[in-house]
């Protein structure tokens, strides 16, 4: 019985550790991206809006035996400059639905934070 509540307590710890990496793993990416681009310039520069994509992604929660659907949906929009360099960022729902492929302005963003585009 020993040998069960031994190897139960190390794949217990084992999943812990894994999920405590993961979630500690993603904060610090979080953490230096947010900073990496408040350091980053405001740029304004004209540019194309050449495609726009989504990512939908479903999460289940066990709710005391009731399943719950969570949805979410994340919108990108890539943007191609007069040197051929392209950009994908990702967007609001609102701008994504103002914006079409084809559009010509002017884009404003920090690093990889999108903050603007203003059509000509």
């Amino acid at each position: 019985m020993a040998i069960f509540d031994v190897m139960f307590f190390l794949l217990f710890f084992a999943f812990f550790a894994t999920a405590l990496v993961v979630i500690l793993v993603t904060v610090v990416r979080s953490v230096g991206e947010r900073r990496q681009n408040n350091r980053a310039p405001v740029l304004d520069v004209e540019a194309a809006v050449v495609a726009k994509r989504q990512d939908f992604s479903t999460y289940l929660h066990d709710m005391g035996g009731a399943i719950h659907h969570t949805t979410g949906t994340c919108y990108y929009v890539t943007f191609q400059f007069h040197s051929n360099d392209r950009l994908d960022l990702s967007v609001s729902g609102e701008q994504y639905g103002l914006l079409s492929e084809g559009d010509l302005g002017t884009l404003t963003f920090q690093g990889t934070r999108f903050l603007g585009f203003q059509r000509v």
